[in-house]
């Protein structure tokens, strides 16, 4: 991946706690930024089988990282997405939840709360860690490794248009909506 900064300006989504990213490009090790090429992909995933970068050629497509299936936060964000999934639809938008889960914890959790999106399984952790959203975390003094809550808006050409990371779940997925009303 080149160095070099990009010159182009994205339009930063609207203020909140979820910390968006404005800059061109990220500082190293935070990973990739606005302005920057996704990376390709293709994951087992939940309703469709396969989710793969290249399906998704020439349309928007919005990413989110988690932690972990069923568990408070990423359910909260998994249903606010859900709730707001005729919204992305009306603007052409595939939503697309990623963790490190399996396949078959993704469908229990995709049937228990009738999520009407796919879940993508990265076991191997190849896009967390293109994303940068694999990171040493620490909770009660004990640090481990694990995902970054984050989200990435692409657009139809695959750059990456807007990005939230440390994502705080409450009003998220507003957030994201009327980031996609100014891009």
């Amino acid at each position: 991946m080149p160095t070099t900064q990009k010159k182009t300006a994205a339009k930063k989504p609207v203020k909140s706690k979820a910390k968006p990213i404005a800059k061109a490009k990220q500082i190293a090790g935070d990973g990739i930024g606005v302005g920057d090429k996704a990376p390709a992909f293709s994951l087992a995933a939940t309703k469709i089988g396969k989710a793969a970068s290249a399906a998704l050629k020439g349309k928007p497509y919005l990413l989110y990282f988690y932690p972990k299936d069923d568990t408070s936060g990423c359910t909260a964000e998994a249903c606010a997405f859900r709730d707001a999934m005729p919204n992305f639809s009306r603007l052409g938008v595939t939503i697309i939840g990623v963790s490190k889960d399996s396949i078959e914890s993704h469908e229990k959790f995709a049937k228990k709360y009738n999520l009407n999106f796919p879940l993508a399984s990265d076991s191997e952790g190849e896009l967390c860690e293109a994303y940068g959203v694999w990171k040493e975390k620490s909770m009660y003094g004990r640090k481990y490794m694990g995902i970054e809550r984050s989200t990435f808006l692409i657009d139809g050409k695959g750059v990456i248009r807007a990005a939230w990371r440390k994502v705080n779940v409450p009003g998220h997925a507003d957030e994201v909506k009327k980031a996609l009303a100014e891009i």
